[in-house]
């Protein structure tokens, strides 16, 4: 289910306003490196038409420094020998940084279990909604139930973009507010596409009489797909997409430096996409256009303020630094803490404790269930022939975690966009930081090991009756 590896160029440039003489000097440096690559092979600009880039970046505050994005590329149509193509644009003078990204995974648990049923579906789907012990009052859940009472509290007017592999949005649950698939080439992999739909689902799925509804059922959601243009360019156009208020969704983790590529028995060493530098650049983006990135902390087990994560790779540009410790994205990093014991008649842990595939540390934010969500997709609750049809009560990972999250930022965003307006995302942060459900302790997992507060939205506004 990986995407294909990514090679990713990063010239020298000054970080400046974008001025004419600046786009001219760039434009040639891309001319000229574009002769260093093989018979087929291109650079694509991953922020898009230099001359756009101005007006996109106009009032904030990465306008005094927007010179820098002119300086990321990726280099399309190369299939073989990356590293070797890396090398040699790194003999270049105008090359600060060429490296090779492993491609991406959706980051469901290790040892997922959805055995779909080949039973076929009822005429009528039956109501799970009470199997959604998310949607509930906290500290179980995140008090969703509460915010639909309150004006905007479903995610009215709040847009969301997904950035992963593929969807199903025609799902029988599907049907009411997304905008679709608007960049990117959706893979025809049915992992990643019941993934992308179990997402949306969680998040997004319809208000009505049977299968599941969504935290936000009212909030619009739309995908991008890393397939045909890599994961820094989707997050750059999800940006675009989007308004101030808005949420971009990363449901991406890939394999870091302690990753063991000779034994993919597992996922340890799989980490957040932020550290790698165009992904990273992406995200400030998107953060600097008001825009909310929410993402997946990984699954690798990982503590986050490992010294690893600190040493700059071969290939890397010399101005990066560590965005676990260093340098800040502005995205909410999400961390999977275990459902209430006994949920679908299951115990993984104490509530909101750390599972123990879950990345943890400092950077990492917020928490969501990382087991026993039940939303659209995979048919081990309801299955048979048609995907249409298909519901799960096992979806998990920092997957599972993250559009809890989401969808309650959506709830939150409605609720402040029908009063005093919608936060900024430095100002969700500190609200999810500061209020939810305290991450709890199992055995040698300490709460020390941070994944953060469970949301509860109705903390978040502010509510105490």
């Amino acid at each position: 289910m990986r995407s294909s590896a990514e090679l990713i160029v990063v010239t020298h440039g000054a970080g400046a306003p974008i001025q004419p003489i600046a786009l001219r000097e760039n434009i040639a440096t891309e001319e000229h490196l574009g002769t260093l690559l093989p018979l087929g092979a291109r650079l694509r600009r991953i922020f898009g038409p230099p001359n756009r880039l101005p007006g996109r970046l106009a009032g904030t505050d990465q306008e005094p420094t927007g010179a820098d994005y002119l300086n990321y590329f990726t280099v399309g149509g190369a299939v073989y020998d990356l590293e070797a193509i890396a090398d040699r644009l790194r003999a270049d003078d105008a090359v600060d940084g060429a490296y090779v990204k492993p491609g991406a995974e959706p980051p469901i648990a290790p040892q997922h279990s959805a055995s779909r049923s080949y039973a076929e579906a009822p005429a009528v789907t039956p109501d799970y909604r009470a199997r959604q012990g998310y949607l509930d009052a906290a500290p179980g859940g995140i008090d969703a139930r509460w915010a639909w009472t309150r004006p905007g509290g479903r995610g009215t007017g709040v847009r969301v973009i997904d950035i992963e592999g593929a969807w199903l949005f025609s799902h029988e649950d599907l049907t009411q507010n997304q905008g679709g698939i608007i960049g990117g080439a959706a893979t025809d992999d049915e992992g990643w596409r019941n993934h992308g739909t179990a997402v949306a689902g969680e998040i997004s799925g319809d208000a009505n009489a049977f299968g599941i509804t969504g935290i936000a059922p009212d909030s619009v959601i739309r995908a991008v797909s890393i397939f045909g243009a890599g994961s820094a360019a989707a997050i750059r156009t999800a940006a675009d997409a989007l308004s101030p208020g808005d949420v971009i969704l990363l449901e991406l983790h890939r394999p870091g430096p302690r990753y063991n590529f000779a034994d993919r028995a597992d996922q340890a060493g799989y980490i957040a996409i932020e550290w790698w530098p165009d992904d990273l650049a992406a995200v400030r983006y998107a953060n600097s256009r008001g825009v909310i990135v929410v993402g997946a902390a990984g699954n690798g087990g990982e503590n986050l303020d490992a010294a690893i994560y600190d040493t700059r790779p071969a290939g890397f540009p010399a101005t990066w630094q560590n965005p676990f410790r260093a340098e800040d994205s502005g995205a909410i990093i999400v961390g999977a803490g275990a459902p209430p014991p006994g949920t679908h008649g299951r115990d993984h842990g104490p509530g909101r404790s750390r599972l123990a595939f879950s990345n943890y540390g400092s950077r990492v934010d917020t928490q969501g269930w990382g087991r026993e969500v039940t939303t659209t997709a995979y048919g081990d609750l309801q299955g048979g022939s048609d995907e249409q049809y298909w519901y799960t009560d096992t979806f998990s990972g920092t997957s599972s975690a993250s559009p809890i999250v989401v969808g309650a930022i959506a709830c939150y965003q409605g609720i402040h966009a029908a009063g005093s307006g919608a936060h900024t995302p430095a100002e969700v942060r500190a609200r999810l930081r500061a209020t939810g459900s305290p991450q709890t302790a199992a055995p040698n997992r300490p709460d020390t090991q941070r994944i953060g507060n469970l949301p509860n939205v109705r903390a978040m506004v502010g509510d105490t009756d």
